[in-house]
């Protein structure tokens, strides 16, 4: 994310956001102890080990408060690290430091945490063919962050937002009256650039939905058994996605069907945070 036309226009915003919800009319700790300006150096020291992502953001925060602030960075979004590195160092006005450390460590823990955990999980389906996808199922107004981290740990990236791409799923389908009904429907609303993509439960649905056309088929919260009987319907006449509750503790037990996607919720709702820390702020002449 280091291109400054989709920081400006997209990240800045929300950084801003995420700013402005930390600090709403002053930081009374900092304010308190360094009433003036003063400048200073705070090192940024890994806490364990995964793969770090979001460093251009947490540079962001500070040089969005202050845009003097200079940050060195030491590693590159993508990178393993380890347990008591140096990744960066910070020099600037004391006051910027401690007033967006909160929000950049928070930016940068949570995208480093998204990455790590996509990266164990991708390396699962090494020796596949299949590709690792996420989902929308992302924090608010943090989906730009969360899914550029799922690519940066080696998965790849579903449709952004409705605006997108088709997804029928099982209330779209209820709502058109059923599969047939549904993709009939996408074909003739949706620009014909899109690919029509349907979530089915059962072979009967697989078998409408291959019938009525649809580009792509996900196969939603099936066994092995039922999954593999319902490739042999498709026979390669659409793309085919497994979904539903894939996790890095399960995901070993589908990867032998041949399927194109799987599709994990879980790469954005439950990663947990790598820890990372702002360490050593100490003063230095002007």
């Amino acid at each position: 994310m280091n291109n400054p036309i989709t920081l400006t226009l997209n990240a800045d915003p929300f950084i801003l956001s995420a700013l402005r919800e930390d600090i709403t009319s002053e930081d009374v700790t900092t304010n308190s102890v360094t009433p003036d300006r003063q400048l200073g150096e705070a090192d940024l020291i890994c806490k364990e080990d995964g793969i770090i992502c979001g460093l251009d953001i947490f540079a962001r925060v500070f040089t969005l408060l202050d845009s003097s602030t200079n940050v060195v960075l030491f590693a590159k979004d993508g990178d393993c690290v380890s347990k008591g590195q140096l990744l960066a160092k910070l020099t600037g006005d004391i006051r910027t430091i401690l007033s967006g450390e909160r929000t950049a460590l928070n930016y940068l823990q949570r995208m480093s945490g998204v990455a790590t955990y996509t990266h164990n999980v991708a390396a699962l389906l090494e020796g596949t063919s299949i590709k690792l996808l996420d989902t929308r199922k992302t924090t608010p107004n943090n989906r730009l962050f969360e899914k550029y981290a799922v690519r940066v740990g080696g998965g790849h990236n579903h449709r952004y937002n409705l605006t997108d791409g088709v997804l029928l799923k099982d209330n779209h389908i209820g709502a058109a009256g059923g599969v047939r009904q549904a993709i009939e429907m996408a074909k003739d609303y949706a620009p014909f650039v899109r690919k029509i993509e349907v979530e089915v439960e059962n072979l009967e649905m697989v078998k409408e939905a291959v019938d009525a056309g649809a580009h792509i088929i996900m196969l939603d919260n099936m066994n092995h058994d039922e999954m593999q009987e319902a490739l042999n319907i498709i026979d390669g006449r659409a793309e085919v996605e497994i979904s539903g509750n894939v996790t890095k503790e399960n995901i070993e037990k589908i990867k032998d069907l041949k399927v194109d996607y799987i599709s994990s919720g879980a790469l954005t709702h439950s990663a947990p945070i790598l820890d990372v820390s702002l360490k050593n702020l100490h003063p230095i002449s002007q």
